[in-house]
């Protein structure tokens, strides 16, 4: 019936419009709408384009990783990376450690870098190569007459045995290094200081004469009273404790590896967590020796060791690997130079000739071939540019043919024309000696060249360490070509005055002036650091005017230390081994925290 009626509609034109206009349903459409969504969900991919897949399965990919993204980046955002403890490192250096002991460890390197992470002094120097508190709670309190300096120790320091430090160990320390029957090298910075002991935490030191630099000698390290106490003078350098010792430094030992034939191999140290300025962040150093440069150079090209302790000019460029590694230039208040011994070359005592020789001297050319570039020009016994003094000096600038007219003034002629110069009949020639160490010697000849341009003709004298050491003992040399060091608040006594022209004296130029040795026994004496500035200037003009050296250069210390480690800052070290002065503000792991 109902059929009908709708036919009869049709038939009349009565069918609503959008009904007569509605497709008719195609049998696709009718089966998507039965689907589930699920159903179609999984349809879709059969559906789509190629084209049309890949564009939604990348949106899908990104909204993914966004969301996923989310919280690490708002993470990031409002933390920020703050340095944390744990982590370690290997280290080389040159040498073997024989004597880690304070009062001994004077000519080796490898006894002094250990000796400095293990042992603390009552003061030390800092990254900026000023004195700062070590076991003292703040700098020594200096009496108005300048002679009596009071320490206040911290009270919070321990040894690595867990016993605390206290001004009976201070006493001991250096009475030990008074002591002649221990033989320390220590022993000349200590003669005519008194000791007083206040009560445990307190002493004081009473000088028979005023002293500036005094406080230099506080950076000696401390040693345990009650390990050493009962050790005889004749068993101090033999004992165990030289080598596992027990400090209150930074680090403390934890163990060593010998070879077959008891040569320390590596040597291990732990954070030492009780110490009295908050203990390192670094868990852990192991240091290994080497016999050679070379060998240490190979050592880190093979991933043998992290860090480098020492790299020459000539061996720069061996060092691979450089996206790894950071080579740092430290300035260090040490010097080369040739030194005149007057007494025993008449030719020499000419000053025309010394001045000669200075300007014959192309002290830029050594810097940069030999080592290649890592240095800077000296023209002072004072270091200008590193020590705090005046670098407005005179000097003697290269300039050959300003040489060859000095001596032609001075009546040096060339007679045969064979390039060296004669005067009155006695023949320009000199005998340069110094050590086998592969830099002087290469400086050596490099000088021989120089000044035979100058019609001076040079011999080479290259000595091993312990036969030089002798020669210069004996001041059995023409030119002695050498270094010298200085601490950063110089007392450049030794080096300079008439009194220590003689051994043990290191006076290498035999240089007598008694202008200059007034001013080098009133500077020690001045407490005034700008007035004692004032008189190390006119020492040093007084010894550029007299030329009793030719100054050459002050090398940077080159130290080679891995990208992994942070926090080191120093630029300028009395000494070698203060290059860990700052240690316990390095690390390698880090941290997050909310800003």
């Amino acid at each position: 019936m109902n059929t009908n009626h709708n036919q009869l509609d049709d038939f009349f034109g009565l069918k609503p419009d959008d009904e007569q206009k509605k497709p008719k349903e195609s049998l696709k459409e009718d089966l998507v709408k039965k689907l589930s969504f699920q159903t179609r969900l999984r349809l879709l991919p059969k559906v789509l384009s190629k084209r049309e897949r890949y564009t939604i399965f990348t949106f899908l990919l990104i909204m993914f990783f966004s969301i996923l993204a989310l919280p690490v980046t708002s993470f990031y955002h409002f933390t920020t990376p703050q340095p944390d403890s744990g982590g370690s490192f290997t280290e080389g250096i040159l040498g073997e450690p024989r004597l880690i002991n304070p009062l001994l460890a004077q000519a080796n390197d490898a006894d002094r870098d250990l000796t400095g992470l293990i042992y603390s002094g009552l003061m030390k120097y800092n990254e900026e190569g000023k004195l700062i508190p070590d076991l003292a709670k703040s700098s020594p309190e200096i009496s108005s007459d300048g002679l009596s300096y009071t320490i206040y120790l911290k009270e919070s320091a321990y040894w690595h045995d867990g016993n605390k430090v206290t001004a009976e160990d201070v006493m001991f320390t250096i009475q030990t290094a008074q002591n002649p029957d221990y033989v320390s090298p220590q022993r000349v910075s200590w003669q005519g200081v008194e000791l007083e002991k206040i009560n445990d935490f307190t002493i004081r030191f009473r000088l028979k004469n005023k002293y500036a630099q005094f406080s230099n000698n506080l950076t000696i390290g401390i040693l345990p009273k009650h390990l050493w106490q009962y050790i005889k003078p004749i068993n101090f350098s033999l004992s165990e404790l030289n080598v596992k010792p027990v400090g209150s430094g930074p680090f403390k030992f934890a163990r060593l590896r010998k070879d077959r034939l008891g040569i320390i191999e590596s040597y291990d140290l732990e954070a030492h967590r009780q110490h009295h300025n908050g203990g390192p962040m670094i868990d852990a150093i192991t240091f290994r020796f080497y016999n050679s440069e070379e060998e240490m150079i190979d050592a880190y090209n093979n991933g043998e060791i992290h860090n480098i302790s020492f790299v020459s000019g000539q061996n720069f460029q061996k060092v691979e690997q450089r996206g790894q590694i950071s080579l740092d230039e430290l300035k260090l208040p040490r010097y080369f130079g040739v030194f005149f011994n007057q007494n025993q070359s008449k030719i020499l005592s000419n000053k025309n000739v010394r001045l000669a020789l200075n300007h014959a001297t192309d002290r830029d050319a050594i810097i940069q071939q030999i080592l290649r570039g890592k240095g800077m020009v000296i023209n002072s016994p004072m270091i200008p540019g590193i020590l705090d003094i005046n670098t407005n000096v005179p000097s003697y600038a290269y300039d050959l043919e300003k040489s060859k007219t000095v001596l032609r003034t001075d009546g040096w002629t060339d007679p045969d024309s064979g390039g060296i110069l004669t005067k009155q009949n006695t023949r320009l020639t000199l005998k340069l000696t110094t050590s086998t160490w592969p830099e002087l010697m290469e400086v050596a000849n490099m000088l021989k060249e120089q000044w035979k341009a100058a019609g001076v003709e040079v011999t080479v004298e290259a000595l091993p360490i312990s036969q030089l050491q002798q020669v210069i003992k004996d001041r059995d040399y023409q030119m002695l070509l050498f270094g010298e060091i200085l601490n950063i608040d110089p007392d450049p006594f030794s080096l300079w005055h008439s009194s220590q022209a003689k051994d043990p004296g290191l006076n290498l130029a035999l240089y007598n002036n008694k202008a200059a040795d007034t001013l080098l026994e009133e500077a020690r004496q001045t407490i005034n650091p700008l007035e004692r500035r004032n008189k190390y200037d006119d020492f040093q003009k007084l010894v550029i005017e007299d030329i009793p050296a030719v100054f050459l250069y002050s090398p940077f210390y080159v130290y080679g230390i891995h990208d992994d480690i942070e926090g080191f800052s120093t630029a300028l070290v009395s000494v070698p081994s203060d290059r860990f002065s700052n240690i316990d503000h390095w690390y390698i792991e880090t941290k997050r925290v909310l800003k």
